[in-house]
């Protein structure tokens, strides 16, 4: 402790905003120097979100030194940028335990700190929440201020317009502060820009624009000279911001600033604090500042699962490729030979392995930035007039956009192919971003195919199949994060729809596992020949001749999936058995009624029995 007292002069004094507020200003600068060397010295330990946080040190240390937290809420969206908001509101010597089971969030979490205004997982939602702390601030009759930091892609969102719009028409008093670090909008800053934003938001121009509003208002005639005087200001400030989006919005927007500045944003933010209405703060900052490898690879370490990732790419080895290249090189594959054939993502470009389609093929690939919804009617759109979409959205993101599956998608039949990655569960980011409900949300959904495939081998083949094959309507195939198992890669083939397969015949149990379950089934029953195994990779529609023979020859039955049990692959099975008056024991294996919190991924499986040793536990009981 000796140590990092001596490492760490103000930092370690720092258990509480208010601690930081008791600190001469002058000293600030030292603080955030300290912050960055300590965020620094922590994650590129532990792992975690890494480049967001190093660019928001100086805004976040203004913000508690400026307001009065927790009473004064302040809302991070994106919650990765969290990092340096929760070292300095009493969580800075748990740091090493973030994502770890157990351990810290690596998002704002309502139940772990005061200071966490809203549980943030998901982009594009802070402005919404925001303004509904403010709503019910004014019903409550309370004074406290609501800020909202919104940032790193989240302004592609269109919920955030939604809400921006929203802000306008309730007149709350709110501040959106955008924080801009070249992934939203506006990259360059000029001299007069600056000039001219730091005049607008000085206190001596805002009392000024008060007094001339007021005056006006006491004359003949005054409030068309208001209306001029606010179009004079609108046009001078058209020329030299760009802000007239956010204006036309109902907001006073103000910026852009040096988000590195912190005795500037200090000033800045005790100028606007007490500014009537929705307030709109640009604030422009640089991703992964203070060091080197996260400024030149923004990308590569926006997250970072601990000292691994500063070793060169090319080092680290693999045993098998993820199944999100499988799925890249697949659609690249695809695309050579199908000139309808096109990807859509969501912001996701690398995440879903698309980047290979953007560096051979770009003229084939829509990025639409963080808005799912739009994501899958854009496609729905093509599909419509003959282009063939594969929508690549993580399993958890997908879910913002369910209503348009259903009608823009499912309801017409269209020929949409939804690649489901981060299916199942993902480890460190916790419940947030867990694909945990994909098998119930889309189960439900007619003309659907659903599918899993076992191994990476059965992915190419169920893409080919779902772009060649099930061309009359929308397929859905869902996959693990992480590396395949290792199978050999070969030439796609054709999946009849709706088959099983068979891989181990038995005689006393029968185990129906889908998804990365087959293989951990298959691990699970060595040596146990008596268990009948099936790869059960279409959840939508079922092989029912082949579960219809499965009922009829076996009194005890296993079904396997990493998802939810209500709605999800068991219920199917169950659904099936109770329709067709079968009197067996079906016994499902699968999540909880629970939302599973964050921590390794082997950990997570072995707390809730779907590790290889609780599936074997379970088939001995049978045996």
């Amino acid at each position: 402790m000796e140590a990092i007292q001596k490492k760490y002069e103000y930092l370690s004094t720092i258990n509480s905003p208010e601690d930081l507020r008791k600190l001469p200003k002058a000293a600030l600068n030292q603080v955030c120097s300290e912050l960055r060397e300590y965020l620094i010295d922590t994650v590129t330990k532990t792992g975690g979100h890494f480049g967001s946080g190093l660019g928001v040190i100086e805004l976040t240390t203004a913000l508690h030194y400026v307001y009065n937290t927790p009473e004064d809420k302040i809302v991070f969206d994106v919650g990765h940028q969290a990092y340096p908001h929760k070292i300095l509101t009493g969580r800075r010597d748990l740091m090493h335990t973030i994502r770890r089971k157990g351990g810290l969030c690596g998002f704002p979490n309502i139940n772990e700190s005061k200071y966490d205004a809203f549980g943030v997982g998901h982009a594009s939602t802070s402005i919404s929440s925001a303004l509904g702390m403010a709503a019910a601030r004014d019903i409550k009759g309370e004074k406290n201020k609501v800020v909202a930091v919104i940032g790193d892609g989240s302004m592609t969102g269109g919920m955030a317009y939604e809400a921006m719009n929203n802000c306008g028409y309730q007149n709350k008093n709110i501040l959106v502060i955008l924080n801009d670090n070249n992934i939203s909008i506006d990259k360059n800053i000029s001299s007069i820009s600056k000039h001219f934003n730091s005049l607008f938001a000085s206190k001596q121009v805002l009392a000024f624009r008060k007094d001339v509003y007021s005056a006006l208002g006491k004359i003949p005639q005054g409030d068309r000279l208001r209306h001029y005087a606010s179009k004079i200001e609108d046009s001078v400030k058209a020329i030299v911001t760009p802000g007239v989006l956010f204006e036309s919005l109902g907001f006073n927007y103000i910026g852009p600033i040096n988000g590195h500045n912190i005795q500037k944003l200090v000033t800045f933010l005790e100028n606007i604090k007490e500014l009537s209405g929705p307030v709109f703060l640009h604030v422009m900052t640089e991703k992964g500042k203070g060091y080197l490898p996260a400024e030149e690879n923004a990308q590569h370490l926006h997250a970072i699962s601990g000292t691994t990732d500063l070793i060169p790419v090319h080092k680290v080895k693999h045993t098998a490729p993820s199944y999100s290249k499988i799925f890249g090189q697949m659609t690249l594959e695809l695309c050579k030979t199908n000139k309808n054939l096109v990807a859509v993502t969501a912001a996701m470009i690398s995440g879903t392995g698309l980047d290979i389609l953007e560096k051979e093929m770009p003229e084939r690939l829509f990025d639409v930035g963080i808005a799912e919804s739009h994501a899958v009617t854009f496609a729905a759109g093509m599909a419509v007039d003959g282009v063939i979409p594969i929508v690549a959205i993580y399993s958890t993101f997908l879910q913002r956009a369910f209503d348009n599956v259903i009608h823009d998608v499912a309801l017409q039949k269209l020929h949409v192919v939804f690649a489901i990655d981060r299916a199942g569960l993902v480890g460190e980011d916790g419940p947030t971003h867990h694909g945990t409900f994909d098998l119930a949300y889309l189960r439900c959904v007619p003309n659907l195919i659903l599918m899993a495939p076992k191994d990476e081998q059965e992915l190419r083949n169920m893409m080919y199949s779902a772009v060649n094959d099930y061309t009359d309507q929308p397929s859905a195939i869902r996959f693990p994060r992480g590396s395949g198992i290792g199978v050999p890669i070969r030439e796609p083939k054709s999946i009849k729809l709706g088959t099983w397969e068979k891989l181990q015949d038995g005689n006393k149990v029968a185990v129906l596992a889908t998804g990365r379950m087959v293989s951990t089934a298959q691990e699970a029953i060595k040596n146990c020949d008596d268990v009948c195994l099936i790869n059960a990779r279409f959840i939508k529609p079922m092989d029912e001749k082949m579960l219809h023979e499965v009922l009829s020859n076996f009194d005890n039955i296993i079904t396997i999936e990493e998802g939810q049990k209500k709605g999800g692959f068991g219920s199917a099975i169950l659904e099936y058995a109770s329709e067709e008056n079968f009197n067996v024991n079906v016994d499902v294996l699968g999540i909880d009624d629970e939302f599973i919190e964050h921590g390794k991924l082997h950990d997570l499986l072995e707390d809730i029995n779907l590790d290889v040793a609780g599936v074997r536990k379970k088939i001995i009981k049978y045996l």
